[in-house]
Parts: structure tokens; C-alpha cells; sequence
């Protein structure tokens, strides 16, 4: 895996391509006949989702379906997690601190 995810996920249309394999696996054809690109530009968002780690691609038959990897986004929701955590950490801390502030100001 060479791409980072953060950035895969920078585009609202692979984002939009995610969404659609995370829900079922489908086939490039299937991804395409949804949205406003054609077959080449899903194909081009599959592979940038795939280098990231977020989806694979399993042949069955002549086609190339794409799952989303469960793995990849783990890594992704585990980052949202921490960022999110810190983020109630250090909006209780200000907010604990103004309360103080106010407190002492009366």
C-alpha cells in the first residue's frame, strides 16, 4: 500500500465510489451506471482507493468486483477516534477553564 488514505479520501466522488463498495461489492460497470463519471474515471478512483488500502478488487468470473477492506478503513476510523477524543479533551479543559475565569471574576 503506497497511497494514503486521508488523501484518497480528499475527493468527494472516490468518497462517493466508497460509499458504494462499502454497501456491496460491485463491479466497475455497476459503480459507473450510478454516477456522473465514466467507466475510466471509476476505474482510475478504485485504483487510488485500492493503493490506499481502503478497497480490493476480487475477479469472479470476467469481472472485477471491489470490496471495501474492512482493515483500511480501521486504520482510518482509529485515527477519526484519537482525533476525536483530543479534541473533547481539550474542549473540556476550555471550558473548565473559562468556567474557573468566571468564577473568579465575581
Amino acid at each position: 500500500m503506497a497511497g494514503d488514505p486521508w488523501i484518497a479520501l480528499g475527493s468527494g466522488m472516490r468518497r462517493e465510489v466508497l460509499a458504494r463498495v462499502a454497501h456491496r461489492p460491485r463491479s466497475v460497470a455497476e459503480i459507473a451506471r450510478e454516477l456522473p463519471v465514466s467507466r475510466p474515471a471509476v476505474s482510475q478512483h478504485l485504483r487510488i482507493l485500492a493503493d490506499a488500502g481502503l478497497v480490493r478488487c476480487r475477479t469472479k468470473g470476467r469481472r472485477n468486483v471491489y470490496e471495501a477492506r474492512v482493515e483500511g478503513l480501521g486504520g482510518v476510523r482509529t485515527e477519526l477516534e484519537r482525533f476525536w477524543t483530543e479534541a473533547l479533551a481539550n474542549f473540556k479543559h476550555i471550558a473548565e477553564q473559562r468556567y474557573e475565569e468566571d468564577a473568579s471574576s465575581e
